[in-house]
C-alpha cells in the first residue's frame, strides 16, 4: 500500500527494523569517505578518545537512511527531503553493534503554494542493543497527497 501525506498521524511512531554493524562494513564505508584512523585503523582507535574502533557518524546516517527508505519511503508518495535539523551523534557505534530505528511523527502540514504535497517532520533515532540513543536528527520530509 502506497503512503501518502494524509497517512501520516503526529504522534507517530514508526519502527523502522535494525542492522548489525561489521567491522568490515565500519572501516570499508570510513576508507571511502571519512577516513580518520578512529575509524579505519585498530590500533590508532585503541589510543584514541573513543578506546576503540567507531563508525563515522555519517556511516551511522547512511544506515538510518536505508532503514527509513526500506520501511517508508520507497513504499510512499516521497518527494524528498527539505532539510534536516539538530543532527546529533549522540554515542558511538562499535563493531558488532545492532542499530534499529524509528521515525516519529512530529508535526504534519499541507503546503500551502503546493496543495497536492505537505511535509512531514520526524524525529529520527538510532538505538543500539542496548537502548542508547547513538543518532537523532529532525528532517522534513515531502509526500504528495491523494488528491
Amino acid at each position: 500500500m502506497t503512503r501518502y501525506f494524509e497517512d501520516f498521524t503526529v504522534g507517530e511512531a514508526i519502527e523502522l527494523g535494525s542492522i548489525e554493524v561489521s567491522e568490515a562494513a565500519i572501516t570499508g564505508f570510513a576508507e571511502q569517505y571519512d577516513p580518520q584512523p578512529f575509524h579505519i585503523d585498530a590500533a590508532a582507535a585503541a589510543r584514541s578518545p573513543f578506546g576503540g574502533l567507531i563508525a563515522s557518524g555519517w556511516h551511522t546516517a547512511a544506515l538510518f537512511m536505508r532503514l527509513f527508505a526500506d520501511a517508508v519511503l520507497l513504499d510512499s508518495s516521497s518527494q524528498g527531503a527539505s532539510g534536516i535539523d539538530q543532527m546529533r551523534w549522540r554515542a558511538p557505534v562499535r563493531p558488532g553493534d545492532t542499530l534499529a530505528g524509528r521515525a516519529t511523527v512530529l508535526d504534519a502540514r499541507r503546503s500551502a503554494t503546493a496543495p497536492n504535497r505537505g511535509t512531514v517532520t520526524v524525529l529520527s533515532e538510532m538505538r543500539n542493543q542496548d537502548g542508547t540513543v547513538v543518532l537523532s536528527m529532525k528532517a522534513r520530509c515531502q509526500f504528495g497527497t491523494r488528491d
